[in-house]
């Protein structure tokens, strides 16, 4: 049960072959025997689960039923859940049960989802290879030595490993795409503004986005179709209509224009990922598409620029953390001054302190000019270069990392060079675009994710190339050794 897509389990449900108490037992049974190898969870909700399961079934039977109704899903652990912790993989959020559902929550729940629980990730979604966790590493399915990447790592390593058919994650400069490409499957970054953020825990508002992580192009189509849409809760969702994300996944490819960036295949790109990212666009050239040569000059500026917004958001979000309302509060507070600053320092890890300081540095008066003003400025250019290549070409196509998967602990202290890792993505968030990243090949046996960027509001279109790719590939099939356990 546990091998089969979303798509697949649908399906079994609606012909009556099997019923969401059993899909979801097997699933829960599979994580019992795995997970302690790979801790891609936080909190397992095996009765709430179960009594979902329960209610999907009486829902099919009463001919209540949606497409997802009973099918298991994990929430990556920034997504509010009423009634179940909300953690964001942090100290300070470790005793907070939320009151209340985060929208895409509360819509799967409405379509009849069942929670198996919220996994693991780096903290407030600040990191690359998902080591910034208060409840520790997560592990890569492919090898339990290296990173599943970050911070949506606990969700990407659960869908690679089956213990989830399907699960969300957050994407504020990559935290999708990546742990997508290093743990093998296909992860989604919707349009800013085609999810709502309301109920996501904040990191950089004008960055963050929810999306889908699943092993096909289809199941992401099927989890997208439930979780987009505009929502009047959140002030930055944006009020266009919702195509039905599956209709268009078979259409034809003919004549689709994609770019290809030369400076996404640069010194830092391992030769066998750029190998493998070439015979890749060759087999959409097969499919009908024509290849076309690109330039996006300022892509080694979106870094920098990324750098400087994300933590000079993040340090104005992170604020609400006093100890006061919610969260950890330190023991015996000699005064409020006392207070704010030991609850914050004993509960906060290294990365988000790193963060904090270099947001709050960058924000500070006589510096918010010639840092935060300046950044702003080169996202504009990044925005700019890549509205006028989305002219020229339909779909712009490269790797989604420089390379596959690296060793848990060998950049934790070197933050530059993990920052680095998100080199192709991050201009992506800066520019508010969808992308998707789908597995390509295999270098060293580690997989490899190719990243398609489409302009705003065009997940259709990313979901249906990457859909006629995994008709005439396998990578999305390929599966770790573990898989064939439990």
């Amino acid at each position: 049960m546990h091998d089969k897509t979303i798509t697949e389990l649908s399906q079994l449900l609606e012909n009556k072959e099997t019923s969401s108490q059993e899909i979801t037992q097997s699933f829960l049974e599979r994580m019992r025997i795995i997970d302690p190898h790979l801790n891609a969870f936080i909190t397992i909700n095996e009765d709430y689960a179960l009594q979902a399961a329960l209610d999907a079934d009486k829902r099919r039977k009463d001919g209540n039923a949606q497409k997802l109704t009973g099918i298991p899903i994990a929430h990556k652990d920034i997504f509010c859940t009423r009634g179940v912790k909300t953690s964001c993989g942090s100290h300070m959020l470790d005793n907070f049960i939320s009151p209340y559902d985060a929208t895409v929550t509360k819509r799967c729940k409405d379509a009849g989802m069942v929670l198996l629980g919220k996994t693991n990730m780096d903290e407030f979604a600040m990191g690359s290879s998902n080591e910034n966790s208060f409840y520790g590493y997560v592990h890569n399915p492919w090898n339990p030595e290296l990173v599943p990447g970050g911070s949506s790592g606990g969700s990407a390593a659960a869908v690679a490993a089956s213990l989830t058919p399907i699960a969300t994650g957050t994407d504020t400069g990559g935290s999708i795409r990546q742990p997508a490409a290093f743990c093998g499957i296909t992860g989604l970054k919707p349009t800013y503004g085609r999810v709502s953020r309301f109920g996501m825990v904040a990191f950089a508002s004008s960055l963050d986005q929810g999306g889908p992580l699943s092993k096909t192009a289809a199941d992401a189509a099927l989890l997208m179709n439930v979780i987009a849409g505009f929502d009047p809760q959140d002030s930055t969702s944006v009020d266009t209509s919702v195509p039905d994300y599956t209709a268009t996944l078979n259409d034809s490819l003919q004549g689709l224009r994609i770019g290809i960036p030369k400076e996404f295949f640069s010194d830092g790109l391992d030769p066998e990922i750029a190998t493998a990212i070439q015979v890749a666009a060759k087999e959409l050239e097969k499919l009908g598409a024509s290849l076309h040569d690109i330039s996006l000059p300022n892509t080694e500026l979106s870094v920098p620029a990324y750098y400087i917004i994300a933590p000079a958001e993040c340090s104005s979000n992170l604020a609400r953390y006093d100890g006061v309302r919610y969260g950890y509060r330190c023991e015996e507070p000699k005064n409020l001054d006392d207070l704010y600053k030991r609850s914050r320092s004993e509960a906060f890890g290294d990365e988000v302190k790193r963060r904090i300081m270099i947001g709050t540095y960058a924000l500070s008066a006589g510096y918010y000019d010639a840092y935060y003003l300046k950044a702003q400025k080169v996202r504009r250019l990044i925005s700019q270069e890549y509205q006028n290549a989305l002219q020229q070409v339909d779909v712009i196509l490269g790797p989604t990392t420089p390379t596959t998967s690296f060793a848990l602990g060998s950049k934790t202290d070197d933050p530059i060079s993990m920052y680095l890792n998100d080199i192709y993505t991050i201009a992506v968030n800066l520019a508010g675009l969808p992308a998707i990243s789908v597995p390509a090949g295999f270098a060293q046996k580690l997989p490899i994710g190719m990243q398609l960027i489409a302009n705003h509001f065009q997940e259709a279109k990313l979901l249906n190339i990457a859909h006629q790719y995994q008709q005439v590939t396998d990578w999305h099939k390929r599966q770790p050794e573990m898989n064939h356990q439990g």
